[in-house]
């Protein structure tokens, strides 16, 4: 049990460092036909649907998107839920 629960560490830290990416690459603007991009486009579509949830709930104040700070809060309380179900 305890490497399954490192497994589920291991992969919650991943795509906690996908959506790091993935967030600081939408504060630059970024030109169709480059690497960058297309690596963009592919955390995009691993990264919005999780976010999606959040911004539902979560309108932008002053501009500001505060919906990855809690969406990724709440996969860590989940991980740990997780994680302390299978120790």
């Amino acid at each position: 049990m305890y490497q399954l629960a490192q497994l589920v560490s291991t992969l919650v830290n991943f795509y906690e460092m996908l959506l790091l990416v993935y967030i600081i690459l939408t504060w630059f603007p970024l030109r169709e036909g480059g690497i960058v991009y297309d690596i963009a486009m592919v955390l995009r579509s691993l990264c919005e649907p999780f976010l999606g949830i959040f911004r539902r709930f979560i309108p932008p104040m002053g501009g500001i998107d505060f919906s990855p700070v809690i969406a990724v809060l709440a996969l860590n309380v989940v991980a740990r839920l997780v994680i302390g179900i299978l120790v």
